[in-house]
């Protein structure tokens, strides 16, 4: 199956990509790699969830947090390559939790990222990953999320 006709049948549109919030690009392609910058669980320009998982924000919450992350990786890495079928290998993503005190579930939340690239892509999803905790990320967002994909020529 496509990885479009994927994304339709699991109802997720890609959104337009963001723009960066600071001196940076979306994504950089060295050979067949493209890495793409970290991107935030923003839904139409807005920030869906804001402030720390474990205190303001549920885990059940930063896994869908997560999620959109995904979903927004994917959207940038679509207007690198245009067709989403060129994707050999999710290679990496680093996620990283704006935890609160004492919040240790990092690896349960960035399964929602991992998860949404499995489903999309099915084996070529499958990825290497580290998921940190942090003490603040940018806007106050509870989750960002980077990613490595290889690509066909």
């Amino acid at each position: 199956m496509k990885v479009e006709e994927r994304l339709k049948e699991l109802g997720v549109e890609l959104p337009e990509p963001a723009k960066p919030l600071a001196s940076y690009i979306p994504y950089a392609r060295t050979g067949n790699l493209i890495y793409i910058s970290g991107q935030l669980c923003t839904v139409e320009g807005e920030l869906k969830y804001k402030g720390k998982v474990g205190e303001d924000v549920s885990e059940e919450e930063a896994y869908d947090a997560a999620r959109i992350c995904a979903i927004n990786l994917v959207a940038i890495l679509k207007s690198a390559i245009g067709d989403l079928d060129k994707v050999k290998k999710i290679v990496n993503i680093h996620g990283y939790v704006n935890s609160a005190k004492g919040f240790v579930n990092q690896p349960m939340v960035i399964n929602g990222a991992s998860d949404f690239l499995v489903e999309v892509f099915g084996e070529k999803g499958k990825h290497s990953r580290c998921a940190l905790a942090c003490n603040e990320l940018p806007l106050d967002a509870a989750v960002e999320v980077e990613m490595i994909a290889e690509v066909e020529d």
